[in-house]
């Protein structure tokens, strides 16, 4: 074998990334909170007497999601 195979004088040095404070990323996780609570109620929720919206357009529109994600509709 050569001796560059077993060389250990070779290695990389492994840097770790920076961590991202959590002040940073606090806001953004409540705002993806908040997007995905809003996308749920629309997809499952808006239909009859909690509906924000008259009329079937949401319905029809996040149809295939509802049955996509198991939620009952008819």
């Amino acid at each position: 074998m050569s001796d560059l195979a077993l060389s250990h004088t070779t290695r990389l040095s492994a840097t770790r990334p920076a961590p991202i404070p959590v002040g940073q990323i606090l806001p953004w996780a409540l705002f993806a909170g908040l997007v995905l609570l809003l996308a749920l109620y629309f997809v499952g929720i808006e239909q009859g007497a909690t509906s924000l919206i008259d009329g079937t357009s949401v319905h029809e529109f996040v149809h295939d999601s509802r049955h996509l994600l198991s939620f009952p509709c008819h």
